[in-house]
Order: C-alpha cells, then sequence, then structure tokens
C-alpha cells in the first residue's frame, strides 16, 4: 500500500489543484466520502461542497461544485466546472448573491423544472459551498437536487423496494 495519494483537481479552465496527500474527503451527491492511499477504485458524482485533504500532517480545504471523481491506483482526479481556495472568496458578495438567489427561489412562480430555476438553485448550492469553506456558513435550505436525477412525466411507482432514495439535499450547509 502506498503512502501517498495523488489529487488532482480540474476544471475546464485547466488543472486547479495537484498534491500529494495522505487522505481527502469530498462530497458525493449520495454523501461526503473518505480516501485514503491503497482506496478500491471509485467513480462518484460530486455535489458543490467542500474537499478536505491532509498534506504533510496539515489540514487544507477548498470549495468545489458539482462533478465527479475517480479513484484509481493512488490517483484521485477530482472533474469540477468549479473551484475557489478560501482567500480567493469575497465574503460580502457571496452573502449578497446568496441573499439575491434566495429572494428569487423564494417568489418562483414559474414551472419548478424551469432550467433558469435549477440554475438559480445549483448558484445557491455554490455560494453555500464558498460560505462554507470561508467558515461563516449560511442557514440549511432545503432544495431538490438538480442533477443525477431522473426527470419523467409520470409520477414514481412505489415498488415497495426500501432502497428508493429521496432525492432532497440540505443545501447551504455545504
Amino acid at each position: 500500500m502506498a503512502d501517498a495519494l495523488q489529487l488532482e483537481i480540474v476544471t475546464p479552465a485547466g488543472l486547479a489543484l495537484r498534491a500529494q496527500v495522505g487522505e481527502m474527503t469530498a462530497p458525493s451527491v449520495a454523501g461526503e466520502f473518505g480516501v485514503l492511499p491503497g482506496h478500491v477504485p471509485v467513480l462518484a458524482a460530486l455535489r458543490a461542497g467542500t474537499v478536505t485533504y491532509r498534506q504533510a500532517g496539515e489540514e487544507h480545504k477548498v470549495a468545489v461544485g458539482p462533478g465527479f471523481v475517480e479513484v484509481i491506483d493512488d490517483k484521485a482526479v477530482v472533474l469540477t466546472e468549479k473551484f475557489s481556495k478560501r482567500e480567493q472568496i469575497d465574503v460580502i458578495q457571496t452573502r449578497i448573491r446568496l441573499k439575491e438567489v434566495g429572494d428569487e427561489l423564494a417568489s418562483w412562480a414559474g414551472d419548478i423544472t424551469d432550467p433558469r430555476r435549477v440554475e438559480f438553485i445549483e448558484e445557491e448550492q455554490w455560494l453555500g459551498a464558498l460560505l462554507e469553506l470561508y467558515g461563516d456558513p449560511p442557514p440549511p435550505t432545503m432544495r431538490e437536487d438538480t442533477r443525477f436525477v431522473q426527470r419523467t412525466d409520470e409520477a414514481p411507482v412505489d415498488s415497495g423496494d426500501a432502497a428508493t432514495e429521496d432525492t432532497t439535499t440540505t443545501t447551504g450547509a455545504y
């Protein structure tokens, strides 16, 4: 078993982070999970949140947007739309924008599946992740998942299967 894990975080703009780490945690759509060197291969969908990693005994955190993480052969590659370090966050502007987005969602009168509404929810989740990274998280809010959820025009059918997942997540505290 290796002593380190190669962590790479890649955005559409390019490589945002490359580090040899002792461990990492990531915010998957099914919950936060941890990875140590020697981890079995895994592919997971990510929600906006905080990636935490330990390097030379010191803990580091960064915010990531929705995406994917693949872990294989002691290498974790995070593919994400957004990335931020704590020092890049303008907390006042982030709080102002979060209030604007929250007001838009609170007064939404259109179809709940409207792509503009979905964009507002995803922006709210991203802003919440930034504030969580900064150390000043907003109060939690309940919104439906916007990604990785199968959309149909038909009502869901109850199969009686206990493994049926709830597609509501708490945002703002991530």
